[in-house]
């Protein structure tokens, strides 16, 4: 287990320390903000899924399989929460890119469309394991050549699903309408995650 990064901020009758097997600073950043004990830990998986299966099945499995992939025991108030974003329209999956020009590509593809965020999540204990997905619907404005390429030369698309985050400039000038979590297009569906956190403390 590679441990990065430890903070320390739990919250009130919450007494569980939680590993988040992510690399992703927007989620790194939400579950500081939230004010969990949560330490950030590195599980590498095989992101390969069967293209056959819903986009709600997807998330879900490369959640779980990511979970499954840590390979040493949990303690009693651990909790190893693992998850997986992806984009979804007109049946293709959109995950990170691989090239600038495939970043054009994706970015185009979603310009004018309304596209969905599809985050599973896998939440496991010592005695149990909850696997979820939520889904957040997102409309692009119709963006120009200039747009698309300002955005893939000034931020930083290569690491996030679909080409683009929520909470940059293209979140600000691209993004016209959200229907759904916002958080959840963010990387992480806290509000469902802080719901089914019931199941481990009740």
């Amino acid at each position: 287990m590679n441990l990065n990064t430890e903070y320390s901020a739990p919250l009130p009758q919450f007494q569980f320390e939680i590993l988040l097997a992510s690399k992703s600073p927007r989620r790194h950043q939400l579950f500081k903000e939230t004010g969990f004990n949560f330490q950030v830990i590195s599980v590498d998986a095989d992101e390969s899924f069967d293209a056959q299966k819903t986009p709600a099945e997807i998330s879900e499995f490369l959640a779980k399989h990511k979970a499954s992939q840590y390979d040493e025991s949990l303690e009693n108030n651990q909790l190893l929460v693992t998850a997986d974003t992806i984009v979804y329209s007109e049946n293709r999956v959109l995950n990170k890119p691989s090239s600038e020009q495939e970043a054009s590509e994706m970015l185009s593809f979603l310009s004018g469309r309304t596209h969905q965020v599809f985050t599973g999540v896998a939440v496991k204990s010592m005695e149990q394991e909850r696997v979820f997905h939520e889904s957040t619907e997102v409309t692009f404005k119709t963006l120009s050549h200039q747009e698309i390429w300002h955005y893939i030369k000034t931020a930083n698309p290569m690491d996030k699903a679909g080409s683009y985050g929520v909470q940059d400039w293209m979140g600000y000038v691209g993004v016209s309408s959200i229907n759904g979590c916002f958080y959840n297009v963010m990387g992480f569906p806290m509000s469902r995650f802080w719901k089914e956190l019931n199941y481990f403390i009740s």
